[in-house]
């Protein structure tokens, strides 16, 4: 595998421009593009070969706000889309799916509704990711915002043996914050589990990106790419 297949470059969008937060925290937000679609073509024309799309207006309030621009932005990328962020019901599970999203990623349900969640799971096999956001060791829901006494070890493990596709395994106090990877958390997950895992959350240069290479089945890269802290073309 190449480095550009195991990189997932993400865009997040607040009233449909991307953006990054720093470490969660709504009230610290830099928007990099008005037009994320542009972004989603760049990345296409790069030749990366999976996308990261968070509704952050969906997450904070549990629907989804920015339908039409992930339209917009799966209509310019000819890889696979996985979208997160307010996906807490079966029907906006149906209708992103439908729209021809390749995965879903759902965290919040699956902790408060795991009913809803595990029919959506079996309508719609290997084609939802388990969200594993973590604050203080400590799965987080509701857009980062609810700290559970699950760790991200029971939590994956009451679906492993579901038709999900895998697990996005975030760590919350290094996003947006290009403090560089801790590689400890993924490792220690994996003794729980066999799907695959995608970590996310510090990444700050390609050395980052390689520490994981081997213990993950790709890398989430945000802010280290709009910061220029990682080439594209490198990759």
């Amino acid at each position: 595998m190449t480095l550009r297949k195991f990189v997932i470059p993400a865009i997040d969008i607040i009233e449909g421009k991307a953006v990054r937060l720093y470490k969660g925290d709504f009230s610290k937000i830099k928007i990099y593009s008005e037009k994320p679609e542009e972004l989603a073509k760049k990345f296409s024309d790069l030749g990366f070969k999976r996308l990261h799309v968070v509704d952050l207006e969906g997450a904070e309030g549990g629907k989804p706000k920015n339908l039409s621009t992930i339209l917009k932005i799966r209509e310019n990328f000819s890889g696979e889309i996985q979208v997160g962020g307010g996906i807490r019901d079966y029907e906006t599970a149906k209708i992103l799916l439908d729209k021809g999203i390749n995965y879903i990623v759902v965290g919040t349900l699956a902790y408060r509704n795991p009913k809803d969640f595990e029919k959506i799971l079996f309508d719609f096999p290997n084609k939802v990711i388990l969200a594993i956001d973590t604050k203080g060791g400590k799965v987080a829901v509701g857009g980062w915002k609810e700290t559970t006494a699950l760790t991200p070890e029971e939590f994956a493990k009451r679906y492993e043996g579901f038709p999900i596709w895998g697990y996005l395994y975030t760590v919350i106090e290094r996003d947006g914050s290009l403090e560089g990877v801790d590689i400890t958390p993924y490792k220690l997950i994996q003794q729980f589990i066999k799907k695959p895992v995608l970590a996310s959350g510090g990444v700050s240069s390609v050395e980052d990106i390689k520490k994981l290479y081997d213990i993950v089945e790709g890398v989430v890269v945000g802010k280290a790419i709009y910061e220029g802290k990682i080439s594209l073309e490198e990759l």
